[in-house]
């Protein structure tokens, strides 16, 4: 019981300490974006709290406060208050999942990552054409980028994709960006002395 207590304790205040200078712009996609990618650093910065803690639900302060953050970018940008629950699932849950992904990667020692990066040119790109042509075809790309973390493009996936169904909830008028609906991203920062998202833990697991 102590030992979970002070995990969720952990993963709380990395959440406040990742995000704590964070502030919404009005663009509801690029608060978004900024967010996740700040989840994202700061679980590459305590690889093995954020592999600990990536599927729990904390319950604390910082948290909570995170919850009531991205839901208020969501609702703000117009997104009835269904789709704006649904988005903030896919939201979290994914980045929870590459959190957990790139820090376990990145908690490995260096000579177990070299190998694993080595794979991909030692195996896949001596592959022939004859038997694997697609690899083969492909295979400088995969050498090149699979070694980085594909977070950043899963993110901007799920972000146009919410843009999309913005536009057809909306006709149009505030997929691209800025919104400014029935909720609003609350101000938060040292002042109240709270973050609004999350380090390790992204903000507001789902589980």
């Amino acid at each position: 019981r102590d030992t979970d207590d002070l995990l969720l304790a952990i993963a709380d205040e990395l959440i406040g300490r990742t995000l704590r200078d964070w502030r919404p712009t009005g663009d509801w996609r690029a608060d978004l974006r900024d967010l996740g990618l700040r989840v994202h650093s700061g679980s590459l910065a305590h690889p093995q709290a954020a592999v600990l803690s990536s599927y729990r639900v904390t319950g604390r302060a910082h948290e909570i406060q995170a919850v009531e953050t991205i839901l208020g970018v969501l609702r703000g940008a117009g997104f009835p208050d269904a789709e704006a629950v649904r988005i903030y699932h896919a939201f979290v849950d994914q980045a929870l999942a590459f959190a957990a992904l790139d820090a376990a990667s990145a908690a490995l020692p260096p000579a177990a990552r070299d190998a694993e990066a080595g794979v991909w040119r030692a195996m896949y790109a001596r592959l022939p054409a004859d038997s694997h042509p697609n690899i083969a075809a492909t295979a400088r790309h995969l050498v090149h980028d699979m070694r980085r973390s594909a977070y950043p493009t899963a993110l901007d996936m799920l972000l146009g994709a919410a843009a999309a169904r913005l536009a057809e909830i909306t006709g149009g008028e505030r997929a691209a960006g800025s919104g400014h609906g029935g909720g609003r991203a609350p101000e938060t920062g040292p002042a109240d002395g709270r973050a609004a998202g999350s380090g390790p833990h992204p903000p507001g697991p789902s589980h």
